[in-house]
């Protein structure tokens, strides 16, 4: 959440602001870890997963290629251990894929509001699209944490800061497109899937971050909806 100044838009149901709804601090980077020996509960779907053969049973270059991914994406601990942590990571990208060009084949996101910014929680991708077309997307993102959950419904860009700095956690906030409260689209330097998320916000990568910037602007509807896996 950044200091909203936009004097008479701070009263448009911003009683939130007391609490730190936005911004998804990034991780720190990881650290070097040893790698475990210890064979994971999901060790057969990781390996299917990063290319590796399927034997069920932790190998030495099976830790390292697990390591690396964790490492990626911030996952801790990262000592190449297949656990649910990770095949979570894993499985959501697999679904995102799945999803293909058809991000709303659901029929969820409102068709009948013109040019509209969708965000499905449930599987963490955001796009844009004018009636029925496609115009951007889908991307994936990386919405509020358990707590901190980016709150659904039908909601409207009020303001937009391409400079934001969040006077709560004084991180910048680049390409800030706020919607709801101090919720706002914006870009991180962090991996769309690094856990456990956002504070409230959508976070994009920064070329996503600044297609938005150009494709939408004040007043154009968001409509947030599902729910977040682990919130």
């Amino acid at each position: 959440m950044g200091d909203i100044r936009r004097r008479g838009a701070v009263a448009l149901g911003i009683t939130g602001l007391v609490a730190p709804l936005t911004l998804a601090l990034g991780a720190a980077p990881a650290q070097a870890a040893s790698c475990t020996t210890s064979t994971g509960p999901y060790q057969k779907q990781v390996e299917r997963f990063l290319g590796r053969p399927v034997a069920g049973k932790q190998s030495a270059a099976d830790c390292k290629a697990v390591q690396a991914f964790q490492n990626k994406h911030g996952i801790s601990p990262n000592i190449g251990y297949a656990g649910p942590v990770t095949w979570g990571v894993m499985d959501l990208m697999n679904k995102q894929k799945a999803v293909g060009g058809n991000p709303n084949k659901d029929g969820k996101c409102p068709v009948n509001k013109g040019r509209i910014a969708c965000v499905n929680l449930t599987l963490q991708l955001s796009w844009i699209q004018d009636g029925k077309n496609l115009v951007y997307g889908p991307v994936p993102v990386r919405t509020g944490r358990d707590g901190y959950e980016t709150r659904t419904g039908l909601k409207k860009i009020y303001w937009r800061h391409i400079d934001h700095v969040s006077s709560i956690y004084n991180v910048p906030m680049p390409y800030s497109q706020f919607f709801d409260g101090g919720q706002a689209f914006h870009s991180v330097g962090v991996s769309m899937w690094n856990p456990p998320g956002s504070h409230g916000c959508v976070n994009m990568t920064s070329t996503t971050a600044k297609k938005y910037w150009s494709l939408l602007k004040t007043g154009d509807d968001v409509y947030v909806y599902g729910r977040k896996p682990g919130t």
